[in-house]
């Protein structure tokens, strides 16, 4: 004698939902990033950016295969429950896990909070908490992308100022060139899976930051957004750095009389825009019209104090300052990053 249907399902959907967990957490560094040939000069860096990602995948992963598989199972046995049959019951598996996905990957946290806290101000504290602690990951994510980002910019400008004093070909520096461009791009396709991850939570934040502080994400990309530019020419030549430090590396280098745009940044520094859409960094002192820019707020580093719509504010700034980074950095290793004549 069979067990009864909803037995069954219910059997079927445990180990449906272990084989979703085990699939989605099935991943090994040397999947990720390849295994050590020793040719690398940055693979120090490399593995420490991978590392970084662990932090964002762990929850994001169980949460979004219970959300999802447990709004599959959800749909399934209610259809069974109902006196559905085959389609009905596939259909209603379908519906469950587009629900659950929703409900677990997105309202899912705040929604657990709630349930979690006692009252408003312990609602409040735990996820202040939580945006303490993503916010100092994140910070440890940008630390590694910045070390490694220097680290293949730095080897690119090297090989550029060997070809120019005459100790490599130009067959050599190109062909180098063109190796430290294809590891900057799979560098770059792990930042980006990282960044897609923090993306993720940051939509579980969002929901708990707009009931709590309701505005926030708005006021804070609106005032990000808006910065001054001016259109300008150079009037020497002048090299751009990767980051606003003294201690980038160069990137690329515009032209005399070459038609840029300058932006506001921090640290004596003001931001490039090329023509053709890449970003880098100067001394303010290389544009005399950057006076009128005045200049930007660093972006937040190190633990933020003050009320909960300060953290949270400190949090999307940062997620939103990680991805335009990324962008940019995309940008360069897509075309002048990597060039001979940078």
């Amino acid at each position: 004698m069979q067990p009864p249907l909803r037995s069954r399902l219910q059997r079927s959907i445990a180990v449906l939902t272990a084989a979703a967990m085990l699939t989605a957490c099935v991943s090994t560094r040397e999947g990720r990033i390849g295994a050590d040939d020793g040719t690398d000069a940055c693979r120090a860096q490399v593995v420490a950016l991978d590392s970084t990602g662990n932090f964002f995948a762990e929850d994001i992963i169980r949460g979004a295969a219970i959300g999802a598989v447990g709004g599959a199972a959800l749909g399934a046995l209610l259809a069974a429950a109902s006196g559905g049959r085959g389609r009905n019951i596939a259909t209603g598996a379908a519906i469950g896990a587009v629900g659950g996905a929703v409900v677990g990957g997105t309202a899912g946290y705040f929604s657990a909070r709630q349930q979690q806290a006692q009252d408003q101000a312990s609602l409040n504290m735990a996820v202040a908490n939580d945006l303490a602690a993503e916010n100092a990951q994140i910070d440890r994510t940008w630390v590694a992308y910045t070390q490694l980002m220097d680290c293949r910019f730095g080897t690119a400008q090297r090989i550029r100022q060997a070809f120019r004093a005459g100790q490599v070909t130009r067959p050599q520096a190109e062909a180098q060139l063109a190796d430290v461009r294809a590891r900057t791009q799979r560098d770059l396709a792990l930042a980006r899976s990282i960044n897609d991850k923090i993306g993720e939570r940051g939509q579980q934040f969002d929901v708990a930051i707009e009931n709590i502080a309701p505005g926030t994400k708005d006021q804070v990309l609106s005032g990000a957004r808006v910065s001054r530019a001016v259109p300008v020419q150079a009037r020497s030549t002048v090299a751009l750095k990767l980051r606003p430090d003294p201690n980038a590396p160069e990137v690329t280098q515009i032209s005399a009389r070459e038609a840029v745009t300058l932006r506001p940044s921090y640290n004596g520094f003001t931001m490039v825009e090329t023509a053709s859409g890449v970003r880098g960094y100067a001394p303010s002192s290389a544009f005399p019209e950057a006076r009128t820019l005045g200049s930007a707020p660093p972006p937040p580093t190190g633990a933020t104090g003050g009320d909960f719509r300060s953290l949270a504010a400190s949090n999307i700034a940062r997620r939103d300052n990680f991805s335009q980074s990324l962008e940019n950095t995309e940008r360069l290793a897509q075309g002048a990053g990597f060039e001979l004549a940078s």
